[in-house]
Formats: structure tokens, C-alpha cells, sequence
């Protein structure tokens, strides 16, 4: 598959703020395992990260990262399907631990919330009926695009609706901004580089139009509080990253194998993303063994 590719600006002004805010963040520490094991909330609606089954279940790519980390953890980690707005709050009200599902890391949102690292890099993508003349950014003056409610992709689209005669309808799921394209309702849907990639190759009705290189990543969220399950998570992600289960669920569900240096399968130093407000710098060895 041939990505055509943009570079803005724009996203960097869109994140703004992004300096490392390492200092006066506590120590690091981890926490033990919770024996009870840990639920995760999911938007089950964004393939090929979480969608359904034939038989009422989830599957996709940030599915088998949880089960691949019960696996590591020794205990089972239980999924929580719902639709994305309603995650976060669910999240602060200790509904369960973490959210599963990607969660582009920002400068806003690390004010509430508490990221892992990155587990991969994520441009914006967007998808068309197929045939269509939109190929690029100018092409979606004066169009409608649709986005999923709360997503980081309807910020970007309410940003620029006005400066580009754009009419923007958000959905509570992908699924429904898929939807109305392919009825007619929209011209164009924006999420991530990957779920319209998937789409378009699902859907024959959707064609992939293009993507915008944001430099962006997504992580997994916890509680701002909660820096010790955090440092767990994180700890167990680096894991996965390189004892190449990253690797084999990214050829997977993306048909793409990683090249060496690619966040998917590149640890960073400390816990949390670099750059955002939670990052905790402390040095440490990766290791697969956990208690």
C-alpha cells in the first residue's frame, strides 16, 4: 500500500507546550501485581486497534497488547467495551485500572492523565469513497468530515472547520463516521493512519486518501495519581517491545514489520513519554520478569 504523506506545522501548534516536566514529579516506584488482576476500558469501535466478534467479543492489535501483558503479569486483565468519550470519565471514577484503547499522548491531556510510553507512532489519516478527487489537505475546504466524539481528530478538524468552510460531524463511534461517507453524508472521515488504512482495505465502498506525518504517539492512560500501575504497565510494555511480541502483532494486524529504531519496538528511557508532564526519568533495565 502507497501512503501519501503531509507535514504541518499545524500539529505542532495544535500540541504546543510539550517540554519535559520531570521535575517535581515523585520518585518512581512500581507497584506490585494486584492479584485480583486489572480491567481496562476500550473503544471496541476502532479497527484494527478493538472491534467486535462474530460471537459478542473484541478483538484487534490493543486486545491482544492487553492479553499479551495479562500473559506477562500472570493475571487476567478483563475488557471493558464503551464508547471513547465515556472512557475517561469511567477512568477517574475507578471503574477500571487503565484505558486499552490508543490514546494520542498531548499536552492537555497529560495535565489529568498519566501515559505510558509510547507504543507506536500515529499520523492522521483519512478515508474517502472510493474514486473520490480528495487527495489532500486543501481538498477539505468546503467539505464535511466526520470524526469520533472526544477523539484528538475532532479537536484538529474544530480547529480548522472555520479557517476551511468545513463542516465537521462527530459520531460516538468509527464505525458511524465510517458510515456516513460511504451513505453520502460526508466527504471525508479522519482517525488514525492506521484505522483508515483498515477501512479502506475492509470496506471497498472506503479507499485510504491520505495521511499527515504528526510525530505524535499512542500510549496508555492511568489515573494522574496512579504513577506506581503506571510504572508497572510501562515496565512490561518495554517488555513486549523487545522480546518481539510488538513486532509480530504489528505484522499481525497491520501487515507491517517494524524497522529497527521504530517506537513500536524501541524502549524509551524512564517511565511515561518524554517531553509531557508525568514523565519520570528514573534509569532502569528492562527486564521480562515481574512479581
Amino acid at each position: 500500500m502507497t501512503f501519501k504523506h503531509a507535514s504541518f506545522g499545524l500539529v505542532a501548534a495544535l500540541l504546543a507546550s510539550t517540554a519535559a516536566h520531570a521535575e517535581g514529579e515523585p520518585p518512581a516506584e512500581i507497584a506490585p501485581i494486584k492479584a485480583g488482576g486489572y480491567e481496562a476500558g476500550v473503544d471496541g469501535t476502532f479497527a484494527p486497534h478493538a472491534f467486535p466478534t462474530l460471537d459478542g467479543g473484541v478483538q484487534g492489535f490493543n486486545i491482544d497488547l492487553a492479553a499479551a501483558m495479562a500473559e506477562k503479569l500472570g493475571v487476567e486483565i478483563g475488557i471493558v467495551p464503551g464508547q471513547y468519550t465515556g472512557l475517561f470519565p469511567a477512568l477517574h471514577s475507578e471503574t477500571f485500572d487503565y484505558i486499552a484503547a490508543p490514546t494520542t499522548v498531548t499536552a492537555e491531556r497529560s495535565k489529568t492523565l498519566l501515559f505510558t510510553e509510547g507504543f507506536m507512532e500515529t499520523n492522521f489519516g483519512f478515508a474517502t469513497l472510493t474514486g473520490s478527487d480528495i487527495d489532500s489537505v486543501e481538498d477539505l475546504k468546503g467539505k464535511t468530515v466526520t470524526a469520533n466524539k472526544g477523539s484528538l481528530y475532532e479537536t484538529w478538524l474544530t480547529e480548522k472547520a472555520e479557517e476551511w468552510d468545513m463542516t465537521v460531524l462527530t459520531f460516538g463511534s468509527q464505525a458511524d463516521a465510517f458510515e456516513a461517507v460511504t451513505s453520502g453524508r460526508a466527504d471525508a472521515s479522519m482517525a488514525g493512519m492506521t484505522v483508515t488504512a483498515w477501512a479502506g482495505k475492509q470496506n471497498p465502498r472506503l479507499e485510504f486518501a491520505f495521511q499527515i506525518n504528526t510525530g505524535l504517539s499512542w500510549a496508555l492512560p492511568f489515573r494522574r495519581d496512579d504513577y506506581a500501575t503506571r510504572n508497572l504497565f510501562d515496565s512490561v510494555l518495554e517488555c513486549l517491545k523487545t522480546d518481539g511480541t510488538m513486532a509480530a502483532l504489528s505484522e499481525k494486524w497491520f501487515g507491517l514489520t517494524p524497522e529497527e529504531g521504530e517506537l513500536i519496538v524501541t524502549p524509551d528511557a524512564g517511565y511515561g513519554t518524554p517531553g509531557f508532564e508525568g514523565y519520570q526519568p528514573d534509569e532502569h533495565e528492562v527486564s521480562c520478569t515481574f512479581e
